[in-house]
């Protein structure tokens, strides 16, 4: 049975810093490119940081370039997001996600997309 297991979320000021965690197990991820995503009241879920399988390519979100940093580390089969200056806007539940991937639909175009998801931690970054 496939497992991701977020930590490290809770309360932060304004301009504050979090280290996200999360855990695998059921199998190695190590050949699986993964991510974290967030979803705020009322928002859709969206991308916020992906990294390759190896961990030489990574993508972020315009709105957390230069703030946030995903890590992972295949041997421990764990995969990081470091927040710093956060802002309000930041608060979300944040999920990590296995076998991410960018699909396109000719309908709705390029989106990403996750085999396995967290149960999330939540993330409130006050003013």
């Amino acid at each position: 049975q496939v497992q991701l297991v977020e930590s490290g979320g809770g309360l932060v000021q304004t301009g504050g810093s979090l280290r996200l965690s999360c855990a695998a197990s059921g199998r190695t991820f190590s050949s699986s490119d993964m991510g974290w995503f967030r979803q705020a009241p009322g928002k859709e879920r969206d991308v916020v940081a992906e990294i390759s399988w190896s961990g030489a390519n990574t993508y972020y979100a315009d709105s957390v370039k230069g703030r946030f940093t995903i890590s992972r580390d295949n041997a421990k089969n764990t995969v990081h997001l470091q927040m710093n200056s956060l802002k309000p806007e930041d608060t979300a539940v944040y999920y990590c996600a296995a076998d991410v991937a960018l699909l396109h639909n000719p309908t709705t175009g390029w989106t990403w997309r996750a085999g396995y998801w967290g149960q999330g931690t939540q993330v409130t970054v006050s003013s």
